[in-house]
């Protein structure tokens, strides 16, 4: 078995929960009230700092210029397209000011504290962890609606096709990869530091999907 895989396994329960979400199901179909997604996107889109500084990490940790290429390329999708698909709705679920600044969730604060306790650990591997976990888990629920319905609003169908496709499988595909060749040159320490961090963050998927869904 993979690391990456063996991984996803130590959090199978919680990964099942997050990636067959009734949050995502709805998203796809249409049905997602749209108080729920404003919640969501406000709620996400805090997350957004941290993972570029987790990310921007990883490449400077990468064992070499080509390990950390296509980190780089990836940097540049999340600082530019998907930063304006967050804009971009916004404006169009009409989501003012005051509510965009509206604090951070227990759950959204806990990701980040996982995010931030990655960045800092200096260990590549243990920033792998919690970035499979972000971009995997998405890529997993996305690619069963993908391509999504014509008729969807862009606020559901851009976040299907941003997290499905050969581009975004290749991301994973390569984060995987990365994690996967850190772990067999990892010592028991960090291996173990890994795996707390990925089933942690895998847990606050769920959470954090959950909540979303329980919004008014």
């Amino acid at each position: 078995m993979r690391p990456s895989e063996y991984l996803r396994s130590l959090a199978d329960e919680d990964w099942q929960a997050a990636t067959h979400h009734v949050f995502c199901k709805e998203l796809a179909d249409g049905s997602l009230p749209l108080d729920k997604m404003r919640y969501y996107l406000v709620q996400d889109y805090k997350f957004v700092d941290g993972f570029v500084r987790l990310l921007a990490s990883m490449i400077a940790h990468a064992p070499t210029l080509a390990d950390s290429v296509p980190a780089a390329q990836f940097l540049a999708v999340i600082t530019g397209p998907e930063n304006t698909y967050f804009l971009r709705s916004f404006d169009a679920l009409q989501i003012s000011e005051d509510a965009q600044n509206a604090p951070a969730s227990p759950v959204t604060t806990a990701f980040q504290d996982v995010m931030a306790k990655a960045a800092k650990s200096g260990s590549y591997l243990q920033m792998l962890a919690v970035l499979n976990v972000a971009e995997w888990s998405y890529l997993t629920w996305a690619t069963p609606f993908n391509p999504p319905d014509k008729n969807l609003p862009f606020w559901f169908a851009e976040w299907i096709t941003l997290h499905a496709g050969e581009g975004f499988e290749g991301v994973v595909s390569y984060l995987r990869e990365q994690l996967d060749q850190a772990w067999d040159k990892a010592d028991e320490e960090d291996k173990e530091a890994a795996k707390q961090l990925f089933i942690e963050a895998v847990s606050l998927e769920r959470q954090f999907f959950d909540l979303a869904y329980q919004a008014q």
